[in-house]
């Protein structure tokens, strides 16, 4: 009988004493071969309990390694972890998803089957508080978060990304590892290096988990607004992936700051203003209605808050973005300097 594929499953974490044994709990406990799989935690030099759980879990599991990652961010620690994985299929784990007991089976079975270089679920965002739920419903939604079908598509089909993701271990080989660059966005980016090889993603519903989002609002803030600003390195290297939809939030922030300027001033600018915000707020309460019919109308309150902070923080994020990278679009270079990379990091 042939044996299953060796898998490595990443995870980098940075702070996630709260949660990293819940988080790392459901990895441990795949179904898939225990002599057939590594769990790799790449740690971020956290402050906090996040590594002596780490430890203390590794001492009960042998298949389980901890390495540093002095990156701190993502995509240093999958590259930290990629550099040591023995695995010929690799797996990457969120430290604020919980994933399905037969996670790691479905992967390996959906690239058999479909033949795909990358594979991935839905991203099933959940979270214990009002507004966490309202945050989840809101990013699970067309009118929240666009055409990014891994947040709302139940079919299998061939897609531009996916949530993780789970790769035969050679494409690392072929397209490169994760740009250290990215603060955020690094699955975007490698996954339009990924496309432009040749590469196929496909979304596979049997792929489960439940992202715990973010549940303040100052949390949902700093995330989005790091997602746009981030976007613009990754369109910069990039360009052919442009689409309208990427614009369409910074273009609204833009529009909404000179009409605000102009308002003052020019009675068809309070004219245009007063038409501009009364047309957001009615196509995101009807986004609202929507929402909170299909789940708990006691979140229809907070998810107006939700898609407004969303849109806002990535359209703000975007186009400060597009200031602090405006010499860049010549260039596609995947590092940074390391003093570069912390000083964004810092300013955000």
């Amino acid at each position: 009988m042939q044996k299953a594929p060796f898998v490595s499953l990443l995870m980098p974490v940075h702070n996630e004493a709260s949660f990293i044994e819940r988080s790392l709990g459901a990895v441990l406990a795949q179904d898939y071969p225990r002599d057939r799989i590594e769990v790799i935690v790449a740690d971020g030099l956290s402050t906090d309990a996040t590594r002596e759980i780490i430890e203390a879990l590794a001492g009960q599991h042998p298949n389980l390694v901890l390495v540093d990652n002095p990156g701190k961010i993502v995509s240093t620690g999958l590259n930290a972890a990629l550099r040591v994985a023995r695995g010929e299929i690799i797996i990457r784990i969120d430290g604020h998803t919980v994933i399905a007991p037969d996670y790691c089976r479905q992967g390996v079975e959906a690239l058999r089957q479909t033949g795909a270089d990358n594979v991935g679920g839905r991203m099933n965002a959940v979270s214990d508080g009002s507004f966490g739920r309202a945050v989840a419903l809101a990013t699970s939604s067309r009118f929240g978060i666009g055409n990014a079908r891994f947040h709302y598509s139940d079919r299998e089909e061939e897609v531009d990304t996916v949530y993780l993701g789970c790769w035969p271990s050679e494409v690392f080989q072929r397209v490169g590892m994760f740009d250290e660059e990215m603060v955020r966005n690094q699955d975007d980016e490698f996954n339009y290096r990924l496309r432009a090889a040749g590469g196929k993603i496909m979304l596979n519903p049997r792929i489960k988990s439940e992202y715990y989002n973010r549940a303040t609002a100052l949390s949902l803030w700093r995330q989005y607004f790091q997602y746009g600003y981030w976007k613009v390195r990754v369109l910069q290297k990039h360009p052919g992936q442009m689409s309208a939809r990427q614009f369409v939030p910074p273009l609204f922030v833009m529009t909404l700051f000179l009409l605000c300027a102009a308002a003052p001033f020019f009675i068809v600018g309070r004219f245009l203003m007063a038409a501009a915000v009364t047309t957001y707020s009615v196509l995101s309460l009807g986004a609202s209605i929507l929402a909170a019919r299909r789940c708990d109308w006691r979140l229809l309150p907070l998810l107006p808050i939700a898609f407004t902070i969303i849109h806002f923080a990535y359209g703000s994020g975007f186009l400060l973005g597009m200031a602090r990278f405006w010499n860049r679009w010549r260039n596609s270079g995947t590092r940074a300097s390391q003093s570069n990379l912390l000083r964004d990091i810092a300013s955000l």
